[in-house]
């Protein structure tokens, strides 16, 4: 007749196993299977290429600011940038908008929230997708919460039809 397993003497219970060293090997693997799954999100889904985002009506264009452009090499060209809209830049990690026609600003292109990447522009606002924050493409200011702070301006330089960041 099998007999219950006793109780340990540190009060954690009962043991049903293979001894002490089961419980530590339990939380090793456990550990390992985490720190793989982080491995692998990391690792996975950016394939590089920007985002443009907004409709190729929708005008966004970035902000223009002055500088010899000596500190970057060309984003875009100025009729890439659709006038009332733009173009976020993933590995640049910046947003170049054209509020009105001829009018080129370039923001941070991280949230202030909590530092998600901004993931698309629709009509006059920047949006993050984390947790709904939206920036004016006119100044870069808070639209709409839960972020207090603006996106921190960029200087670009606009010269012979293509933008550069100062």
């Amino acid at each position: 007749m099998a007999q219950a397993p006793e109780p340990l003497t540190d009060g954690t219970g009962p043991q049903t196993g293979g001894g002490p060293g089961e419980t530590r090997r339990k939380v090793l693997l456990g550990v390992g299977a985490v720190g793989v799954a982080g491995l692998a999100a990391a690792c996975g889904g950016d394939d590089g290429k920007d985002d443009s985002s907004g409709d190729a009506g929708s005008g966004q264009t970035p902000t223009q600011s002055s500088g010899n452009g000596a500190g970057g090499a060309v984003l875009a060209k100025t009729a890439d940038i659709p006038v009332g809209g733009g173009k976020i830049f993933k590995k640049e990690k910046v947003v170049v908008v054209q509020p009105a026609a001829g009018q080129f600003k370039a923001y941070d292109a991280t949230c202030t929230h909590k530092g998600c990447p901004v993931s698309q522009i629709s009509g006059d606002t920047i949006k993050c997708k984390c947790h709904g924050s939206e920036f004016k493409i006119s100044d870069g200011s808070v639209a709409n919460p839960p972020a207090t702070e603006p996106l921190a301006e960029k200087k670009i330089t606009v010269q012979g039809g293509s933008i550069t960041l100062a």
